[in-house]
């Protein structure tokens, strides 16, 4: 199991099981590892989800972004639900932002 540390400061667990889920629904996936943690500490920006789950995203080319879904339980953990590679960047652009670099 691995660790992010949020924007919230709070831990975002990527549990072995949670990892594996991921990469058979999204296999594209399988060698943004690292990335996908880096998504959650180091974000472009944080999208609110719609149920409590907030949407992480981190460009890793360009055009093409990494998205982290995760939800923050308490202020001492929080867990990652699912991520995938997207480029359709306006579609999560729609929804309310909560957080981005500052500029």
């Amino acid at each position: 199991m691995d660790i992010a540390i949020s924007k919230r400061d709070i831990p975002i667990r990527l549990t072995r099981e949670r990892w594996f889920h991921i990469t058979e629904g999204h296999p594209e996936i399988a060698g943004y590892y690292y990335e996908i943690l880096e998504a959650i500490e180091d974000p472009e920006a944080i999208y609110k989800g719609n149920d409590d789950e907030l949407i992480a995203i981190k460009e890793f080319e360009n055009g093409k972004y990494i998205a982290a879904v995760y939800r923050e339980l308490d202020k001492n953990d929080g867990f990652l639900i699912t991520a995938f590679l997207t480029r359709r960047i306006k579609q999560l652009e729609r929804r309310e932002k909560i957080w981005e670099i500052p500029k």
